[in-house]
């Protein structure tokens, strides 16, 4: 038997509707700041953890670590945490300052589930991949938060990505071992609905760039002809 050759299955392509499915979980993702309490039923919070640990890892090193908050004393000192960095952050901001503290961060104490995602020390174990690049452990633990946060719109659940803390806090409030770091606090429950778009463009803090300005062909800034026909489109239409 050649060990040399991984075992495969059949490369074929989703249903149309299977496609869909997929395209329209990825479309109406949203970060959630706006939940309704309730619960999350256990075989459900299985699954999506499930769908967050079979991420990619580099080196197959799986550096993630999900902390359920069930202790309601420790939500509010989590909550806590987060409003005194939100604190600083919109001190940071200057001018934007007071709008920026209009961008409330209930869902910790409103959500169902509160999820805290940590990263083990895995540096002296894990090289590969990581000798010129070691925040891939970070990488492959966005890659587990972004299925569970699919994986959370596909059960009509809602889900929002905090990120607002003092590391070294979190960790002695969650009491991490040395090495490890927590590096996301995710609120995870019912939603009246979804953002029709996301929050930050609701609220004209930010819009999303267009994705032709963002892809380049062989060298930076080189405009990719993938979106050559768009452009072209456009003009003839008299469009900016």
């Amino acid at each position: 038997m050649d060990k040399t050759k991984p075992a495969l299955i059949e490369a074929a392509p989703f249903t149309p509707s299977e496609s869909a499915a997929v395209y329209r979980a990825i479309r109406e993702r949203r970060d959630m700041r706006h939940f309704c309490g309730g619960q999350v039923d256990t075989d459900v919070l299985q699954r999506l953890l499930c769908a967050a640990h079979h991420a990619p890892s580099v080196g197959y090193m799986q550096p993630w670590r999900f902390i359920r908050i069930q202790n309601h004393d420790t939500r509010v000192r989590l909550h806590a945490l987060v409003e005194a960095e939100r604190i600083q952050t919109a001190r940071a901001l200057g001018q934007r300052e007071s709008e920026f503290m209009q961008l409330k961060v209930q869902g910790i104490l409103e959500a169902a589930e509160v999820l805290v995602v940590a990263l083990v020390d895995g540096r002296e174990r894990h090289v590969f991949g990581r000798r010129t690049m070691p925040e891939m452990d970070l990488a492959s633990a966005a890659c587990a938060i972004q299925n569970l946060w699919l994986a959370a719109r596909v059960e009509g659940l809602g889900m929002g990505w905090v990120s607002l803390f003092e590391p070294a806090e979190l960790a002695a409030l969650l009491g991490l071992p040395e090495g490890a770091s927590p590096v996301a606090v995710l609120c995870l429950g019912p939603v009246e609905g979804y953002y029709a778009e996301p929050m930050l463009a609701q609220q004209h803090w930010a819009q999303c760039e267009a994705l032709s300005g963002l892809v380049f062909d062989d060298t930076w800034g080189e405009a990719s002809a993938l979106f050559a026909h768009q452009a072209t489109s456009s003009q003839a239409k008299g469009e900016d």
